[in-house]
């Protein structure tokens, strides 16, 4: 059984059970708080709890899923060649949305770090939480976080804007589909994507145009906004 742990097969395994799992919960939930990637991830930190497996032994596996979060997200870019000529025709709106989301993100981050009390490492670590885990991570390093809690707040703020985005439109009457894939993109990377793809083509198109602009972006102004915030 210890062989069987210490395998890379094990994390792969695990990881991918614990996903069709999920899977199957949202099918027959169809509600967002039980979507694959929460139910999954929550499996897993039970099963690795309850019979005391060692984290490093999961990673030997699950380390190779994460390898391929870069290639999954440049697929993204299918529906958004569909797009292309609503991309052109909304292109300095569309700029100008993920510029300010990303800047707004950043602040928020400070602003409150600042506000609740917490220290410099936590705050540093969840300033890229909107962005794309591979993105996220490599700035966290760069920034001075721990990529491991920069992990953590962007699961987190997925999981909250594929809950939340819907009732949020709703709320404030964004009718505008690339308004709609824009922001979701911008504030809730990959996994809120996923819902502005269910949502539309065209919401999906722009959120995932979101992503790779809002990560980039974010790279580029964050040592820039650090020094005049921190």
């Amino acid at each position: 059984m210890e062989s069987l742990i210490a395998s890379p097969l094990f994390g792969i395994t695990l990881s991918l059970l614990a996903f069709e799992a999920g899977s199957i919960v949202f099918k027959k939930t169809k509600s967002p708080f039980f979507n694959p990637l929460l139910v999954g991830t929550s499996l897993v930190i039970f099963i690795l709890l309850y019979f005391n497996i060692d984290i490093e032994n999961y990673n030997k596996g699950a380390g190779f899923i994460s390898f391929f979060l870069g290639p999954a997200t440049v697929v993204l870019a299918v529906p958004l060649y569909n797009q292309m000529k609503l991309l052109k025709s909304n292109s300095v709106a569309i700029i100008t949305g993920i510029l300010v989301g990303s800047v707004a993100s950043i602040i928020s981050v400070v602003l409150f770090s600042r506000l609740l009390g917490i220290d410099e490492l936590l705050l540093l670590s969840l300033i890229p939480k909107s962005i794309t885990t591979p993105i996220g991570i490599e700035l966290s390093k760069q920034i001075g976080g721990l990529p491991s809690l920069t992990v953590i707040s962007i699961v987190i703020a997925g999981n909250t804007g594929y809950i939340a985005a819907p009732y949020i439109c709703s709320l404030f009457r964004i009718k505008n589909p690339v308004a709609k894939g824009i922001a979701i993109g911008t504030s809730a990377h990959a996994l809120g994507t996923t819902k502005a793809i269910e949502m539309g083509e065209v919401e999906g198109a722009m959120g995932g145009l979101a992503i790779g602009i809002a990560g980039i972006v974010t790279v580029l102004i964050t040592p820039l906004l650090l020094k005049f915030l921190l």
